[in-house]
């Protein structure tokens, strides 16, 4: 089984390194499409492509793209038409693996991949900061028959008709008849306890300012005191491996105004999630 990672980026020079390089050694080829980045991200990609397991593999391909109008449902469906693996995983790069977890995955789909169509993982989503992470009555996402923080990460490419569908926010994935592909066959749904670090509600720009020109990001940065993780946490290995200096730190932690702002939010918050979970829809 051949296993490509997709990663659709723009502005996303925090974490783009963590994210690529947590997974570069276990799929067989990594496609970065790259929509306008004007922060380091394609800095970062480039030092990226440097690296032993990009370079000696010949597994790093990176496309740019210079676009009026961001359509997510149609880049996605070009990777797909230039994607020949037996599999792919789509790896955005606000997610950040631990090698269990990738290994995991990996290893399930080569050895069992011709059983399932599709794999769903949990996900652990930062809040503020590396140090804080989102309770569980906010997730909301129905995947694999279980309610919560959960993701659809890897497809079979072989799904009749497979096809990218949808706006940003709501976008998916859907077979022939336009079915998403979390509500086909149940039995050919893999479910794997291997989460990943998402931090799709941080600023991921790397330069101030910048996470305002990606469509709709604004709308998912939220000022929320999260829980703390405990002490002896085990965060992703990628974060203590050598980086170029280019590379900013991942462990910043919020500033007084964040928290302030957050104070007064947060109880508005968690009372809305308590309330009015069960009309609320996923996405954003």
């Amino acid at each position: 089984m051949k296993i490509y990672a997709h990663t659709l980026v723009k502005n996303e020079a925090r974490f783009v390194w963590y994210s690529v390089m947590s997974v570069i050694k276990y799929v067989d080829r990594v496609r970065i499409w790259d929509t306008g980045s004007t922060d380091g991200t394609l800095e970062i990609i480039e030092e990226i492509a440097k690296t032993p397991e990009a370079k000696g593999k010949e597994i790093f391909q990176v496309k740019r793209l210079d676009l009026e109008k961001f359509n997510e449902a149609e880049l996605r469906g070009q990777m797909l038409e230039e994607t020949t693996a037996d599999w792919f995983i789509v790896v955005d790069a606000d997610e950040i693996w631990w090698e269990d977890s990738i290994r995991m995955l990996t290893e399930a789909i080569r050895t069992e991949g011709e059983r399932f169509e599709s794999v769903v993982v949990p996900t652990i989503n930062l809040v503020g900061d590396v140090f804080h992470y989102q309770e569980r009555a906010a997730g909301r996402y129905h995947l694999a028959g279980r309610v919560g923080h959960y993701n659809l990460r890897a497809v079979k490419k072989d799904i009749p008709g497979l096809a990218s569908k949808g706006e940003h926010g709501q976008w998916g994935w859907v077979d022939e008849e336009g079915k998403m592909i979390q509500e086909r066959d149940p039995k050919k749904i893999l479910y794997l306890p291997a989460p990943y670090l998402h931090a799709t509600f941080l600023k991921r720009a790397g330069k101030r300012g910048l996470d305002r020109e990606v469509v709709k990001r604004q709308r998912k940065l939220k000022h929320e005191l999260g829980i703390s993780f405990p002490y002896d946490f085990y965060y992703p290995e990628v974060f203590f491996r050598p980086k170029p200096d280019l590379v900013p730190s991942p462990w910043r932690p919020t500033n007084f105004e964040y928290n302030f702002r957050a104070f007064f939010e947060t109880p508005l918050k968690r009372l809305r999630r308590r309330s009015f979970l069960k009309y609320a829809r996923h996405g954003y």
